[in-house]
């Protein structure tokens, strides 16, 4: 979509502070793009501290105050660009009124980011950032030998079996509203659907999914009895940008470049860190479920290849041990 570089291009990225949107602004900024990044609020520097920190953040980063509930919030920091990084989202498991602060957030601030896209006609193509969770749950078998690709599609009603469900609700919900929004306005919209990204942190607050790993270093007796599909964060941030700038880039793209038991992860953690201490046995009895593989077919047209997932975990805990994040406490996680 944007031929011969960023250099001078501006875009804009929402939810600005979130784990993955900052791995984004910092490809951008290497790239040359002027970045206009939302936040909440602008009265909180420890929100925005690490992104002013990045490389050309001095000269071509700029902060824009937006609200995913206020019509109209995003009009400023979207005049005059060209991209749309769309990842601001509620990443919450419960709260006392879901509806209200997971589900709505969630799908009306999407739809009131592309509403401020069309009253804009310099943007030329949105990238939204989704979730595998917007895909998997339904009725439809996931046995080892069954692929999932951008046909599957998550069913509320579904979603409501996992403890995640309002989480997964959100991002099935917002992703299908922004389709039907976009078809019905005339906006290129591409979609990245992670599985759960692990990897170094840039903000200096714990990410919900990087959760996981921090629970095995930390001092737990036990690791959870639970098989994921892992990413690097930072393979997700290039996925959006190649999704960006590619101009037959289209549709979906869902991502995961490894399938691992929590028991799996332990076993590289023991190889790679030696003399932490680290869980030996499972929270529970149940037999681990088996998942589904994920396509790779479409998702390597953007000509990514994968950071294997013993990099992913040490580039992980590396990062823990620099931002001190390991104690010796132990976490509680759960699902």
């Amino acid at each position: 979509m944007v031929e011969g570089g960023g250099e001078g291009k501006k875009v804009c990225v929402t939810g600005a502070n979130g784990y993955i949107a900052s791995w984004i602004i910092k490809l951008l900024l290497d790239r040359g793009y002027i970045v206009h990044g939302t936040v909440r609020s602008l009265d909180d520097p420890s929100k925005t501290a690490h992104l002013l920190e990045l490389d050309g953040a001095k000269d071509r980063l700029k902060f824009f105050e937006a609200s995913l509930s206020e019509e109209g919030s995003f009009d400023a920091a979207i005049d005059g660009c060209i991209g749309v990084f769309h990842s601001a989202s509620p990443v919450k498991i419960a709260a006392p009124n879901p509806e209200e602060e997971i589900i709505a957030p969630a799908v009306n601030g999407t739809l009131n980011v592309l509403a401020s896209c069309v009253k804009n006609p310099t943007v030329k193509r949105v990238v939204f950032t989704s979730s595998i969770g917007a895909c998997v749950f339904n009725d439809r078998p996931q046995t080892p030998e069954v692929v999932v690709d951008e046909t599957w599609w998550s069913v509320p009603e579904f979603c409501k079996f996992s403890p995640l469900k309002w989480y997964l609700m959100s991002k099935t919900l917002a992703e299908q509203a922004a389709w039907k929004f976009v078809k019905e306005n005339g906006i290129d919209m591409v979609t990245i659907n992670p599985t759960i990204c692990i990897g170094p942190l840039l903000q200096n607050t714990l990410s919900g999914s990087c959760t996981y790993i921090h629970a095995l270093v930390n001092g737990s007796e036990t690791y959870l009895n639970e098989t994921f599909n892992w990413v690097h964060v930072k393979d997700v941030a290039e996925a959006h940008i190649r999704a960006f700038e590619i101009p037959s880039a289209h549709g979906r793209y869902l991502m995961g470049e490894s399938i691992a038991h929590h028991s799996e992860i332990v076993e590289i953690l023991r190889e790679l860190y030696p003399d932490l201490k680290l869980p030996t046995k499972p929270s529970d009895d149940r037999p681990p479920a088996q998942l589904c593989k994920i396509s790779q077919e479409k998702f390597e047209s953007l000509g990514i290849k994968y950071t294997p997932l013993r990099d992913a975990v040490k580039d992980t805990v590396d990062c823990f041990k620099k931002k001190k994040f390991i104690t010796d406490q132990k976490p509680e996680l759960k699902l």
